[in-house]
């Protein structure tokens, strides 16, 4: 079984997160600049093995695409055209960078830590991974 990748795309940079290969535990990974971002999962999926991306949903408060979808969108499909062979999965990302800044609060870290918008990224993309593996979508397909 391959890991779950979970990418929070941002036009600057990106937080990814991974699962063990066992798929139980999220954990962050790192931030990546966007633009070299693909060139980064190539790499990596080189090395370890990946089944799934999972890819946040921008949405507003009424369900509809925010702004930043029209960015992610073109990536997705980057991704599908780069990895055939890799399945894409969305999840809602509304409030992860909140959660992630609070969860930094939670954890202790100093104000001047908490101001680091690559480590923001990375928990959400955290965030977003455990919470697709707590779903139903998820738990019916394992």
């Amino acid at each position: 079984m391959g890991r779950i990748l979970a990418i929070d795309y941002g036009i600057k940079r990106t937080g990814i997160a991974v699962t063990d290969p066992d798929r139980i535990i999220a954990t962050g990974l790192t931030t990546v600049a966007t633009p070299t971002l693909l060139q980064f999962l190539q790499d990596y999926c080189a090395k370890e093995t990946v089944d799934i991306f999972l890819v946040g949903e921008a949405k507003h408060l009424d369900n509809t695409p925010s702004e930043s979808m029209r960015y992610i969108e073109p990536f997705v499909q980057k991704l599908a055209q780069t990895f055939p062979d890799k399945k894409i999965a969305r999840i809602d990302e509304r409030f992860t960078s909140k959660m992630a800044f609070q969860a930094m609060i939670d954890g202790g870290l100093k104000k001047k830590q908490r101001q680091n918008k690559g480590m923001i990224d990375q928990v959400s993309a955290t965030i977003m991974l455990q919470n697709y593996m707590d779903s139903a979508q998820y738990q019916q397909q394992r």
